[in-house]
């Protein structure tokens, strides 16, 4: 991990031991961070350079959680959280079933204007965006009583099986039980380091990967943490639903883990 994507995830994560004392886990930590990151990088993006449409409803944007404060930023959260959840793509993945966890007002403030406000994200390299959001990861699987270790595979062991398979340029590559994406970030970097042509290098940023994963926090998880690399573009890249029981509903060349499927 980069020295600037440390100093981020030991920002981020000293907070962290703040809201604990609340009752808050490292997953429920990381899973707020994900919908106000969201939040707060859709908003950049429909500012100068990027002048990007609005992909977030006027009613539920960034500059809307700045401007309540107490009670009433708890209330309008919720309802954020809430009608989010009921949108299609992308939105629809990363706020399903979504709740808010911070039941203190001024925490959550402090949250959202003296943490996540101050940083402008877009303008971050994305390894340094991802390794940042992996760090987090990373350290809620680590957290024994959260469980989380079953969705975050070993990076070393998933380098090592991505290896022996050997993904290619303009395969369209699948893990059908994807978790919070190790297997496809690793297949992302092995085809990468070679010599990509411009349509080689788009393809694998926009439609190369897919991931399919059954548990709604895991595949937000696995969402973000592809947005924050700077994979799938405007488009969602992970699908929600049950591999075990049917063949994904995604076309694909090529499966990273788990191939029989039911």
């Amino acid at each position: 991990m980069s020295n600037g994507s440390a100093a981020i995830v030991q920002k981020l994560w000293n907070y962290c031991n703040i809201l604990r004392d609340d009752g808050l886990s490292y997953g429920d930590y990381v899973e707020q961070l994900t919908y106000l990151l969201f939040l707060k990088m859709a908003h950049e993006q429909t500012q100068p350079p990027f002048n990007r449409p609005a992909i977030v409803p006027d009613d539920y944007k960034w500059a809307s959680l700045l401007d309540v404060e107490g009670d009433a930023l708890e209330i309008h959260y919720r309802h954020v959280l809430e009608n989010l959840g009921r949108e299609k793509g992308l939105l629809g993945v990363i706020f399903r079933k979504a709740q808010n966890k911070i039941q203190d007002p001024a925490k959550l403030r402090r949250l959202i204007a003296d943490l996540i406000d101050r940083e402008q994200w877009m303008t971050l390299d994305a390894d340094v965006k991802g390794d940042a959001y992996e760090g987090l990861l990373q350290k809620n699987a680590e957290d024994v009583k959260g469980g989380a270790g079953q969705y975050f595979t070993p990076r070393p062991l998933i380098r090592a099986i991505v290896d022996c398979i050997q993904p290619q340029p303009k395969q369209t590559i699948i893990d059908p039980a994807c978790g919070t994406g190790g297997f496809l970030l690793a297949a992302y970097e092995y085809v990468s380091k070679g010599k990509l042509d411009k349509d080689e290098k788009r393809h694998l940023r926009m439609k190369a990967l897919r991931g399919v994963e059954i548990v709604d926090n895991t595949a937000r998880l696995c969402a973000m943490n592809m947005l924050l690399h700077g994979i799938g573009g405007d488009g969602c890249p992970i699908t929600v639903e049950d591999s075990l029981a049917k063949k994904p509903s995604v076309s694909y060349d090529l499966v990273l883990t788990n191939p029989p499927f039911g």
